[in-house]
């Protein structure tokens, strides 16, 4: 048995790799696996002397044909591309190549990922974080003029920016004079996005909009202290239950001064 590793027979490791590969040199294509004939719906026979370009779409193969051209000296960086099957069909593939030495000839291998089911996964993913901003920024009327935001789930920067985008819009729209902003859901959250969150109080206030907090944790009240958020102007309470009863309160203490005023 020999322990050298130049006795290995490259054809044979890559028939049997399980992801498609393409050896071309000088834009023909010069070898496919089985892997690949599978996945480009096609025989070696048809693959084989066609160009390595073909597979690509007319808007792409200038900046291909140079990646090539680079790969002869050293490994390119991998790529996502759309590329069409023999039989017309496209796929999102992950593309990488880097130069191989058949004989004296260079040659570059090129290795094909089908990355559909990751790009459509992505693709739910961002249409269900698409949703949960648009939840998380719609304002719950319970009363007239009277409407509770509750903020739901993990906030990231982009979150927290677009809810401090989209909520005094909202507000507006909806002629709100109090809203609950309400914590109860929120567990954790970093300074920068805390603060993107508790502008919102304070953009409300400058359009005239009366704003109440409602089930702080004591972290985020922490977080709160050391961003130095001033609650002077912004009553914070316990629940939504809470703030609804102080809004009454105070509106009954407002009907009796009118009526002592009388």
């Amino acid at each position: 048995m020999s322990d050298n590793i130049s006795d290995i027979d490259y054809k044979q490791v890559i028939e049997y790799a399980l992801e498609p590969l393409i050896i071309h040199s000088q834009l023909k294509i010069i070898y496919v696996n089985r892997a690949a004939e599978i996945f480009f719906r096609a025989s070696k026979e048809e693959i084989i002397g066609a160009s390595p370009l073909d597979i690509f779409k007319e808007s792409s193969k200038s900046a291909i044909d140079k990646r090539i051209q680079n790969a002869y000296e050293r490994p390119a960086n991998v790529i996502e591309e759309t590329i069409y099957r023999m039989d017309g069909t496209t796929v999102d593939v992950e593309l990488y190549c880097h130069p191989v030495l058949l004989g004296n000839t260079k040659s570059i291998q090129t290795y094909v990922r089908d990355i559909t089911e990751r790009k459509a996964a992505e693709k739910k993913q961002k249409e269900m974080i698409s949703q949960i901003n648009e939840l998380s920024s719609t304002i719950v009327p319970i009363l007239e003029g009277v409407a509770v935001l509750p903020l739901l789930g993990a906030f990231d920067e982009e979150r927290a920016r677009q809810l401090l985008e989209r909520v005094p819009e909202n507000v507006q729209k909806q002629s709100i004079k109090c809203l609950i902003i309400d914590f109860s859901a929120i567990y954790n959250l970093d300074s920068l996005v805390a603060e993107y969150i508790f502008k919102i109080s304070t953009v409300l206030s400058l359009l005239g909009v009366r704003s109440i907090i409602t089930g702080l944790r004591p972290e985020l009240t922490l977080v709160a202290v050391q961003l130095g958020i001033n609650f002077n102007s912004t009553p914070t309470v316990s629940t939504v239950k809470a703030a609804l009863h102080l809004l009454g309160v105070e509106h009954n203490e407002d009907s009796l001064i009118q009526t002592e005023n009388k």
